[in-house]
């Protein structure tokens, strides 16, 4: 929507991995900054929290919260304008986390995607990651929120935020509003190394990911050997052509054109010659991002300070509606 329908409260989360990824900033990061504008009340955390459903070093998780929030902050996140806080600030995600947890039954979670993928790779994931959702829930309802942007792989776990306000309400009289999906238009930003996987911040390869402080020479470096095939003018076709279509994809996103006017721009051009044309693209949307964030880094002091005054005004809206919450309950 171009306008929020009568009002209306956003809420997302992001993983505090440091400093994004171009697949963090074009499928999440620019769709929130423009939300700021859409929604008179906007909320963004930095979920410490789900972290630590993976080993985390303290001092490393210390500082990859101070640079998502740098990185937040240069990407163009207005903490006038919307509440950007780090979650574990807010003790009562915990606590509804706890309460919701009880109205969730346990094959309801062992079906979510998330829970599927990661206990496979680790062969037993944490209860904290079994629970995960539910906190997510926790994360969404606590605010009231009526509009969650999300990615096609978190449709399931809005679902259950949507089914434990319906069982809450159901149980203790209406409180919570259902909230909806968001489902923002990006596409996925695929790996320069393997465009069948997504682009992520853990990938073993480093060619794989662009980060939104790479220098110039590195950006260049990773576009001009990332993964294409054999034919050597420019097509859009996802299916047969991932790598390819890939690049056009990040082309489209970081000059704001769409799909089919990127492929006009590459015509004549080999894939090589394109590689260029996709650099020049990157580079100059990320380097206004970059040098903000080595600003921003330069002065913890104001990092601090704005997940201070987020976490007080997070907490402001949190604190009556989980008292009502333990009220319903019998808690009080």
């Amino acid at each position: 929507p171009s306008e929020s329908p009568g009002g209306g409260r956003v809420f997302s989360g992001i993983q505090p991995t440091g400093v994004p990824h171009l697949g963090n900033y074009l499928g999440a990061l620019e769709n929130w900054v423009a939300l700021q504008n859409q929604y008179p009340s906007v909320l963004y955390s930095i979920v410490d929290l789900h972290s630590i459903t993976q080993p985390q070093e303290p001092a490393q998780l210390r500082s990859n919260i101070l640079d998502m929030a740098a990185s937040l902050l240069a990407c163009g996140i207005d903490p006038e304008r919307a509440i950007l806080f780090q979650q574990s600030r807010v003790s009562e995600h915990a606590e509804l986390s706890w309460i919701l947890s009880c109205l969730t039954s346990m094959p309801r979670l062992r079906h979510l995607p998330q829970w599927k993928m990661k206990s496979k790779q680790k062969n037993e994931g944490s209860v904290g990651l079994y629970t995960y959702p539910v906190l997510q829930a926790a994360d969404i309802l606590l605010y009231k929120s009526t509009h969650v942007p999300v990615g096609e792989d978190q449709v399931q776990h809005l679902e259950l935020a949507q089914d434990l306000a319906r069982i809450f309400n159901n149980r203790y009289g209406d409180l919570f509003p259902e909230p909806a999906a968001l489902l923002s238009s990006t596409r996925k930003v695929k790996s320069l190394r393997d465009p069948s996987a997504k682009m992520s911040k853990s990938d073993p390869q480093a060619m794989a990911t662009v980060t939104v402080t790479d220098s110039p020479d590195d950006i260049a470096l990773k576009i001009r050997r990332a993964v294409t095939d054999f034919t050597s003018e420019v097509t859009f076709d996802p299916e047969t052509r991932p790598g390819v279509s890939n690049l056009v994809t990040i082309h489209a996103a970081m000059a704001m054109i769409g799909v089919e006017e990127a492929v006009q721009q590459a015509r004549g051009l080999d894939t090589g010659e394109y590689k260029k044309l996709v650099t020049e693209a990157v580079i100059q949307r990320l380097a206004p991002i970059r040098e903000e964030i080595e600003r921003l880094r330069g002065d913890r002091a104001h990092l601090e300070e704005v997940l201070d005054q987020g976490a007080r005004r997070a907490r402001e809206l949190a604190a009556p509606v989980l008292r009502e919450v333990r009220h319903r309950v019998g808690f009080c």
